[in-house]
């Protein structure tokens, strides 16, 4: 009996130490992953929040590239060339992608997440940005709160510069006429279109670039101007408010037809991610915040105030719907389009 016994244990550490050796040789043939994101700060705050501790506890380095978007991801899968093991994509993008069967489901049991808020948790990416959109006037004009009273030019008087996006700008014209962000989708286009016509006289300029607002409002060519929050939550002169922003976040996906043990290690990347400790260091760098529903006590209370998920800023806030506007994307072009066309 004893002698089983004996066999048994020697059979079991035999198994053990071979699982060993062979679990440290997948994990060591993947030494390099290579990651496409947007660059500039968000980048830098990828690389000290996220990959950093990954590279220490895995010994895996990550090489970045930037920047990123869908038609990287869409080229290189669609040739079967895959030179990246995960991309950074919008909300939007994530839609599409997912429609064009460019993704990999995720493997959650893998990245074993910490909390997250449940729109960063998708079958197909995971959500590890938000960044909002919202009001921010110079600060010599009179403080405003709400898209109603952006719309209010008596009331408040200046120049205004909007975005050159309907999907930031169209939502925010139904708050302007009194719906409530809970009832905005499906949105009603002919509503949103008739609420831009009473504005568009003081609109001097319709932005395209994240680093026109803040510069406009510098200038004094405008007072009031719809920005991406970390354009101006730490500009000089120049105030803000999260009130009825717009939400949204950006994604982490693996590229179709990525091998198993590359993969495997994109999920433990992943797991970095969520890790709210993490989160904290990442906004350290840029003014964007994670996904972690515990990452406000981490955060520097004398700047709470400007990040977009602390509780405070989230719970006035409304989440874009992508698949919404992925659905209705090319309706949405043609009547921006023509709206274009009257300016």
């Amino acid at each position: 009996m004893k002698s089983a016994i004996n066999s048994g244990f020697k059979a079991l550490t035999v198994s053990v130490l071979l699982m060993s050796v062979f679990g440290l040789a997948a994990r060591a043939e993947v030494k390099e992953l290579r990651m496409i994101e947007a660059g500039g700060p968000s980048g830098e705050s990828v690389e000290k929040g996220y990959i950093e501790p990954f590279t220490a506890k895995t010994g895996i380095k990550v090489t970045r590239e930037s920047p990123a978007g869908l038609g990287k991801l869409r080229a290189m899968v669609e040739a079967k060339n895959l030179t990246a093991d995960v991309v950074e994509l919008s909300s939007g993008e994530l839609e599409q992608a997912k429609a064009l069967d460019l993704v990999e489901k995720l493997d959650w049991d893998a990245i074993k997440p910490d909390p997250i808020f449940g729109e960063a948790k998708l079958d197909d990416g995971l959500g590890w940005q938000y960044y909002s959109t919202i009001l921010a006037w110079r600060a010599d004009a009179k403080p405003i709160s709400t898209w109603e009273e952006l719309w209010d030019v008596e009331k408040f008087p200046g120049k205004r510069a909007l975005p050159d996006y309907p999907t930031y700008i169209l939502p925010m014209a139904l708050i302007a006429d009194g719906v409530k962000p809970a009832d905005l989708y499906p949105l009603d286009l002919d509503r949103a279109f008739a609420k831009l016509d009473k504005i568009k006289d003081h609109v001097a300029v319709w932005w395209q670039a994240g680093a026109q607002p803040p510069q406009l409002l510098k200038d004094n060519e405008v007072q009031y101007a719809v920005s991406w929050s970390g354009r101006v939550v730490d500009a000089e002169n120049i105030d803000f408010t999260y009130n009825q922003g717009q939400l949204d976040l950006t994604y982490f996906a693996v590229p179709k037809g990525i091998a198993a043990d590359r993969k495997a290690a994109v999920m433990q990347l992943m797991h970095e991610i969520t890790v709210a400790k993490n989160q904290a260091v990442a906004a350290g760098v840029v003014a964007y915040t994670g996904p972690s529903e515990g990452l406000d006590a981490l955060l520097p209370k004398d700047k709470l105030d400007t990040y977009p998920t602390v509780a405070k800023n989230k719970n006035v806030q409304f989440l874009m719907d992508p698949k919404w506007w992925y659905d209705h994307a090319d309706e949405v072009e043609q009547r921006w389009q023509e709206f274009k066309l009257g300016l």
